[in-house]
């Protein structure tokens, strides 16, 4: 003990960490690496990791169109759990909005609230909760619950004639919180473990020297990298279909859309994965700085993707930043097509998204890629 304490003391000892030190802070890219990203993902994660629910899209079916519909609107909107999205006609018009993913919540007053709130007779109201995420749906029971409540207890000073709730869970009547997560799982794992793999494949071949003996070859650049792709491609799409298969059979996940849009998606976000990979692999000349660079990379795609926590729980000014993550537009199709039946005419903006990232990745690591093989 009083050896180890002595060289600890020893003069030799500090002079070689001060050096130590002192290479470090000349090192400009560890420093940036040890201060920036941390405390960037620590404000994105504190801030979009938010358990509570927040802004939840509202939209109401006033078929009494009277005072007394007016107060329980107003008593709904002043939470500021929600905010009202729109008022409709019909109740058919409010069901497409929340099977497109356009609301969270719908509320249907019907013509008679009036009529038997003057009675003093109960008043039953319809709410109608988008349980394609179960947690949310059961908090937005709870909030909707909590104002009917303080309605009921005051109104204008008097007891009236309670309101009374008829809640019908869509597309999830068994409450199943399973699929909401595999259904948001599920496209980050295509992501990090197709952008894994392609990056460990391109930075095996600059460490053994390969990549010079290709250039002998008589295939072009292009070539070489849709050579190298196409493997990939097909072992990341079996990869796919078993996943699919986990989470039909062990998960009982529903498949009430259609196959081929679901697997057209995926094959855009393996194509964005393997895109991702190489675009990293491009700027590492080791696996341990690939392993680096994907630290930094792939948990922000998969923690602000939406697919564990609810991209209206996010702060406002997070929430654009999803726009242009790959993984939060798979998660709107997985769980539209396989959740709740959608088609075409309702993903096909994130199916667009989603194509386009996954071409403006794979084009441009292809482009890195040639550059470095030229």
């Amino acid at each position: 003990m009083r050896r180890a304490w002595r060289w600890l003391a020893g003069r030799r000892f500090w002079t070689l960490a001060l050096k130590e030190l002192r290479q470090i802070r000349r090192d400009r890219r560890l420093t940036i690496s040890l201060i920036v990203p941390p405390t960037l993902q620590i404000l994105l994660f504190g801030f979009a990791l938010d358990a509570d629910v927040q802004n939840l899209r509202l939209g109401i079916v006033d078929e009494s169109r009277t005072r007394q519909s007016r107060e329980l609107i107003s008593v709904l909107t002043e939470n500021p759990t929600f905010h009202l999205a729109g008022a409709y006609a019909t109740p058919a018009a409010l069901g497409q909005d929340l099977g497109a993913g356009r609301l969270d919540v719908g509320v249907v007053i019907p013509h008679d609230f009036a009529r038997l709130r003057l009675r003093e007779r109960p008043a039953t109201v319809q709410v109608l909760l988008n349980a394609a995420n179960a947690n949310t749906a059961q908090l937005a029971q709870a909030y909707v619950e909590g104002a009917v409540a303080w309605l009921n207890r005051s109104l204008d000073g008097v007891r009236a004639a309670p309101v009374e709730l008829r809640a019908a869970y869509l597309y999830n009547p068994g409450l199943v919180s399973a699929w909401f997560i595999v259904t948001g799982v599920f496209g980050t794992l295509i992501i990090l473990n197709g952008s894994l793999v392609a990056a460990a494949t391109m930075i095996r071949e600059k460490e053994r020297g390969t990549v010079e003996p290709l250039l002998m070859t008589p295939a072009s650049a292009l070539e070489i990298v849709a050579a190298k792709i196409a493997p990939l491609f097909l072992l990341l799409m079996a990869m796919v279909g078993l996943v699919l298969a986990v989470a039909r059979l062990v998960f009982e996940v529903p498949f009430r859309g259609s196959a081929v849009l679901v697997l057209a998606a995926c094959a855009c976000c393996v194509l964005t994965g393997i895109g991702l990979g190489t675009f990293i692999s491009t700027f590492a000349r080791s696996a341990n700085q690939t392993q680096l660079i994907s630290f930094f990379v792939n948990p922000p795609l998969a923690m602000l993707s939406g697919g564990l926590t609810p991209i209206e729980a996010m702060p406002k000014w997070v929430q654009p930043l999803t726009l242009l993550n790959p993984i939060a537009h798979f998660a709107t199709i997985a769980r539209a097509v396989l959740v709740k039946g959608a088609g075409l005419d309702v993903v096909y903006p994130n199916l667009l998204a989603l194509i386009a990232l996954a071409g403006m990745l794979v084009g441009v690591s292809a482009w890195r890629f040639r550059r470095q093989l030229s």
